[in-house]
């Protein structure tokens, strides 16, 4: 009701059965008295969409709706937007994610690079014809995965228990192992304990109890991690890259160019007060050329590249620290599907030359294509870890809704 101004008196009955009448009439399943903080990510979707239809509203715009959505949950809410269309609704719906574009819509759009390519209705089209029009040209939908080769545990993490400053725990006894030579692939609904996972390891976040063992290639000894800052950690000789999901907040410094950033990792090791940019530059001219960074050239402030340049440089600038673990939070967000599937050929490349890859997605189809092994996070706790050449994507699903799966397990 927030910003709708209506006459009379207000009436909270009145709303409620309208909200209640909406919600019957398209198969909402939602309870109009819940608070929102009580509500799960897809039942706040509803109430996004519950409330533009309380207003009468004929046109729903959805962005990218089920990203934070388990496949379930997805095709909940696509049996739902069918019975809008058929109700006379116009629907647009925005998503990077070919295979929900094939079964909801009826006609497809295309933009490249801010331009109309052009549309197609949907029964004419498939996802090469597609991604042809996103493109620009013919490219192969494939990760090539390979089996891991000579895997050892590179990383462990066991028992580990987060906290924010207010006190609210936001990891729960997670345990697991990266491998070398793996992708280990992290899947969960939005705001499970992804990102502090990662930061955890990386020293970014202050651990309340748990270890973060590293055994280190160089002298085969094994290292605790924990409680140790960023620079403790390179100072150890361990070599973790990370990704983050915020790239101009935590990953580059949007006010200074290509050619700066590169620098960030590699200015301590300079024995001089001058700053020797010859490197930097030829690492950043090279990020450019291999990974196809739309840039007018090396000197352009970062934050005036699009968000897929932004990520390109910043993925770009990790791998060429020769990692021996490398963590990506959602490395592809923002991308071109092109630029998607470079992007997972740079982690296959990482994956053979011994890294342990560690890949945070939303994209259950990619997960389970690309990675070795999925770990999945439900509630800041570990719920399983699945072989994703086996597992179905309805069983992740299933397992990122659960939260005391594992924890069940342990006590029985």
């Amino acid at each position: 009701m927030l910003g709708l101004e209506e006459k009379g008196k207000y009436n909270l009955k009145q709303v409620n059965a309208k909200v209640r009448e909406i919600s019957e009439k398209y198969g909402f399943d939602i309870d109009p008295e819940k608070k929102i903080h009580e509500m799960s990510v897809s039942e706040k979707q509803t109430v996004e969409i519950v409330k533009v239809l309380y207003r009468g509203a004929d046109i729903l715009i959805l962005d990218e709706p089920t990203a934070v959505l388990t496949p379930q949950e997805t095709r909940k809410l696509f049996t739902v937007l069918r019975k809008m269309r058929d109700d006379g609704k116009a629907i647009i719906i925005i998503t990077h994610k070919l295979n929900e574009v094939l079964a909801l819509s009826d006609r497809v759009s295309v933009l490249r690079h801010g331009e109309y390519v052009g549309s197609i209705d949907t029964k004419d089209a498939n996802e090469s014809i597609l991604t042809e029009m996103m493109v620009g040209k013919k490219i192969e939908l494939n990760i090539d995965r390979s089996e891991p080769k000579n895997a050892v545990d590179r990383l462990e993490v066991k028992n580990l228990n987060c906290f924010t400053h207010d006190h609210i725990q936001t990891l729960k006894n997670v345990s697991f192992t990266a491998r070398s030579g793996e992708i280990l692939g992290v899947a969960g609904i939005a705001g499970s304990g992804q990102k502090e996972l990662l930061e955890a390891i990386a020293g970014l976040q202050v651990i309340d109890s748990g270890d973060i063992l590293y055994n280190n290639p160089k002298n085969n000894e094994q290292e605790d991690l924990r409680n140790k800052t960023p620079l403790q950690i390179r100072e150890l000789g361990v070599r973790l890259s990370f990704v983050p999901e915020d790239r101009l907040g935590m990953g580059l410094v949007g006010s200074m160019d290509i050619t700066d950033n590169m620098m960030l990792r590699s200015y301590r090791r300079g024995n001089t007060p001058f700053l020797k940019r010859e490197e930097p530059k030829t690492l950043a001219e090279r990020i450019i050329k291999n990974l196809e960074v739309v840039t007018p050239g090396t000197a352009i402030p970062v934050r005036r590249l699009s968000g897929g340049n932004v990520q390109k440089v910043l993925v770009g600038r990790e791998i060429a620290a020769a990692p021996t673990v490398l963590m990506a939070a959602y490395p592809v967000r923002g991308l071109d599907i092109n630029s998607s599937y470079l992007i997972y050929n740079l982690l296959n490349q990482q994956k053979e030359n011994g890294v342990a890859v560690i890949f945070v997605g939303e994209d259950l189809d990619v997960l389970l294509e690309l990675c070795d092994r999925i770990l999945v996070i439900a509630g800041g706790r570990v719920a399983g870890i699945c072989d994703a050449r086996t597992t179905k994507k309805e069983e992740i699903g299933l397992l990122m809704t659960k939260a005391d799966t594992m924890e069940e397990a342990a006590n029985e």
